[in-house]
C-alpha cells in the first residue's frame, strides 16, 4: 500500500487539518468536536441551514460542499463510516440561523440511523430539523423501490438546488420540497475499473479480472449490476445511458444536467471523452443538455472509474441550477 499517511489511524484527522489549513477563510472546525466543520460565516440569521455529513473517503462529497450557495455545515466519519450524532447535533446548533435545518445527505443505513438520532435530540432543543436521503443509484435498486437504494453522485445536485432554494430566503419546507424534487429527477450508474485501498485496513475494497469492469459497484465496493470486459467507450456509455434513460423514462424535447464523474484515479482527459460520448448519444434521442458538469464530484479514494448522473429538468430546477455558489471545491458564478 503506498499512500502519503503517517498513522493510517490518524489518517482522517491529520487530512481535515490540511483542509481547514489550506481553507480557513471559508471553513471552520468547531472547538468541541474536530469532525464538525461548518461555514466560516455560520450560522446565518434567518436562511435555513444545510447539514450534511459522512464517511471519508469521497471528496467533494460531503465536505467540499460546505459553503455558499450549498450546505452549512458537515459531521465527518472515519473512512466510509457514519459520522456520530454527537457531531451531526454539535454541527446542528452551530449553523441553525432560526429558519431550521435540513439535512441531506446519501441514503445508508448508517447515516439514517445517526443523523434520525440528532434530529430527535435537535428537536428537544427546539430547533426544527427535516431530512432528505439522496438515493439515485440505479444498480442498488429498481426505481419503484427507490427508498433502497444508494445514495452517489447526486447529492451533487441535492447541494447544488437545494443550497440555491435556502440561499433565496425560502422555507424549510419549501428547501425541502426542492431536494425531493431532485431525488425524483436524478439517476447516477458508475463502473469501477480498479479497487481503492482504505488505509486502515490495507485491503483493496473489491477485485477484478484485469481485463473486467464492474457495472454499478457502489462507491464503497458494494456489488453491482454485473462484471464486464472492457468496452470501447462508446458502447459502454451507451449501455450506462440507457439504464439512465429508461429509469427516468426520458422522452425526446427533454432537458437534462450531465454530470461526468471521476470515482478518484480517472484522467480528465478520459472523463472528457465518456462527455463527448454522452452528448452525441443523447443528440440521438432529442434530449437537450442543459448544464454540463465534467470532473470529480464524488470519489471512492483512488478507485479507478467514473459515474453518469441525469438531471432531468424544469424551469425551477435549471433556476437554482444557475445560481452562484462558491466553496472549497465547487464554484459557479
Amino acid at each position: 500500500m503506498k499512500k502519503i499517511l503517517n498513522d493510517p489511524k490518524d489518517f482522517v484527522d491529520e487530512s481535515l487539518r490540511g483542509i481547514l489549513l489550506a481553507h480557513g477563510s471559508q471553513l471552520r472546525a468547531l472547538d468541541e468536536d474536530p469532525r464538525a466543520i461548518v461555514r466560516a460565516d455560520a450560522p446565518v440569521a434567518g436562511k435555513v441551514a444545510i447539514t450534511t455529513g459522512g464517511g471519508y473517503g469521497h471528496i467533494p462529497v460531503f465536505l467540499g460542499y460546505v459553503g455558499a450557495g450549498l450546505a452549512d455545515g458537515v459531521c465527518v466519519g472515519n473512512v466510509f463510516n457514519s459520522p456520530s450524532a454527537d457531531t451531526m447535533l454539535a454541527v446542528t446548533k452551530a449553523v441553525d440561523g432560526g429558519a431550521g435545518v435540513l439535512y441531506l445527505y446519501g441514503n445508508y443505513f448508517g447515516d439514517k440511523m445517526n443523523f434520525d438520532l440528532a434530529q430527535e435530540l435537535a428537536q428537544d432543543e427546539d430547533i426544527a430539523v427535516e431530512s432528505v436521503r439522496i438515493a439515485d443509484d440505479v444498480a442498488s435498486a429498481p426505481r419503484d423501490e427507490r427508498e433502497k437504494r444508494r445514495g452517489v453522485a447526486g447529492l451533487f445536485y441535492a447541494y447544488k438546488i437545494a443550497g440555491a432554494c435556502a440561499a433565496a430566503g425560502a422555507s424549510l419546507a419549501e428547501v425541502k420540497r426542492t431536494a425531493e424534487k431532485v431525488n425524483a429527477n436524478v439517476a447516477t450508474l458508475g463502473v469501477g475499473f480498479s479497487p481503492c485501498t482504505i488505509p486502515a485496513s490495507g485491503q483493496p475494497t473489491f477485485s477484478l479480472a484485469a481485463d473486467d469492469i464492474g457495472l454499478g459497484i457502489g462507491i464503497h465496493g458494494e456489488p453491482g449490476i454485473k462484471e464486464k470486459k472492457m468496452t470501447e467507450a462508446k458502447a459502454l456509455v451507451g449501455e450506462m445511458l440507457e439504464y439512465l434513460s429508461r429509469d427516468l423514462a426520458l422522452g425526446g424535447g427533454e432537458e437534462v444536467s450531465v454530470l461526468v464523474n471521476g470515482l478518484g484515479s480517472t484522467p480528465p482527459e478520459e472523463l472528457y471523452l465518456a462527455y463527448g460520448e454522452v452528448v452525441q448519444w443523447l443528440d440521438r434521442q432529442g434530449v437537450r443538455i442543459y448544464r454540463a458538469y465534467v470532473g470529480e464530484y464524488a470519489t471512492s479514494l483512488e478507485m479507478a472509474g467514473f459515474s453518469l448522473s441525469l438531471l432531468k429538468l424544469d424551469a425551477e430546477l435549471k433556476k437554482y441550477l444557475d445560481a452562484p455558489a462558491n466553496s472549497p471545491f465547487f464554484k459557479q458564478i
